[in-house]
């Protein structure tokens, strides 16, 4: 079977991905368009893209690859405040690989469903390239409450989700670098990382605090002090962050203390897929408050201030650290 005939496509879109469009308004996959029901909300739209060799590995397993580029996605809806609604998917394969496909699909399914993102459609072309998985998703938020990039205020603490830089000391453990034989004693960090890694954990869970509490908020995906630097930027503001008070995991404290890891990398890497946000500083205990109760870790790492330069980095006696790179890029 290839990709190249519309009958070959017709059957693999039969076969891996009219069993997960479940949305009435997905039309069983039988149509050129979906509706999504606005139901008296604001719809919010993001897309992102993953790339074989870019964002994930060749021989990463097909339902991670799925899962991931699902919750980049879902990521970034959690991160506006937004609950999922659905998503369509553009998939670029170079061959029609069934084996491939039935896991990618499975780990696609299982993800729509526990996030509540149906498929409403797509399209599924052939390339002599890099496999390439484009989502479009769209979430609902009520009428004005989105969270933008901007709305910081001086005052405002800055707060992060999670650890931060598990993921690319992950990718680190899977390209064979210093951190894989610093934890080769210990599977179980090394498996945890590797998951950062390939699978996010997007903070869906979240959303409405987020919407309720927080004045400016982004996903973390291309490193932390890029990110930040981002919503800043775009506050029209600046901030002081204290890196002892950034969170990370055993895993990574391990790796830092044996050399193995280095913290300019690991806030400067991408994949993280935690919340980025400005809280007011009265307001910072109730957010605390319903994190918990949304079983989601925060924690507060700085406060935004009044200025317009790159947010100062401060070492554990107040001194601003230099960074060579503040994120990921692709260019």
């Amino acid at each position: 079977m290839t990709l190249d005939t519309p009958s070959g496509e017709d059957s693999l879109i039969a076969r891996y991905f009219k069993p997960l469009a479940t949305d009435p308004g997905a039309f069983g996959l039988m149509d050129d368009a979906a509706v999504i029901k606005a139901d008296g909300h604001d719809l919010v739209v993001n897309t992102d893209a993953i790339v074989e060799g870019v964002h994930y590995l060749p021989d990463d397993p097909p339902d991670t690859i799925a899962r991931k580029a699902l919750r980049v996605n879902l990521s970034d809806l959690a991160a506006k405040g937004a609950e999922p609604a659905g998503f369509v998917l553009t998939l670029a394969l170079r061959q029609s690989d069934e084996s491939w496909l039935s896991a990618f699909g499975r780990g696609l399914g299982e993800d729509a469903r526990t996030f509540g993102c149906p498929l409403l459609g797509g399209d599924t072309v052939s390339t002599p390239g890099p496999v390439m998985i484009s989502i479009t998703a769209w979430g609902r938020v009520p009428l004005g409450r989105m969270v933008h990039r901007f709305g910081a205020r001086p005052g405002d603490r800055v707060m992060v989700t999670g650890t931060i830089g598990d993921a690319s000391l992950g990718l680190a453990v899977l390209q064979g670098k210093p951190a894989a034989a610093a934890l080769a004693a210990d599977p179980a960090a090394r498996e945890m990382l590797v998951g950062r890694y390939r699978v996010p954990q997007p903070r869906n869970a979240l959303a409405k605090a987020v919407r309720d509490f927080a004045t400016a908020s982004m996903d973390v995906s291309d490193g932390l002090a890029g990110d930040l630097a981002k919503l800043c930027a775009a506050s029209r503001v600046t901030a002081d962050v204290n890196l002892p008070k950034i969170p990370i995991s055993p895993a990574a404290a391990t790796l830092l203390a044996v050399g193995a890891a280095d913290l300019e990398a690991m806030i400067s890497g991408g994949d993280d897929f935690e919340i980025l946000c400005t809280v007011p500083a009265d307001r910072c205990e109730a957010f605390g408050t319903e994190a918990r109760r949304a079983g989601v870790a925060v924690a507060e790492i700085g406060v935004i201030t009044a200025g317009d330069g790159h947010p100062r980095l401060l070492n554990a006696e107040g001194q601003a650290i230099p960074l060579k790179r503040l994120s990921f890029s692709h260019f």
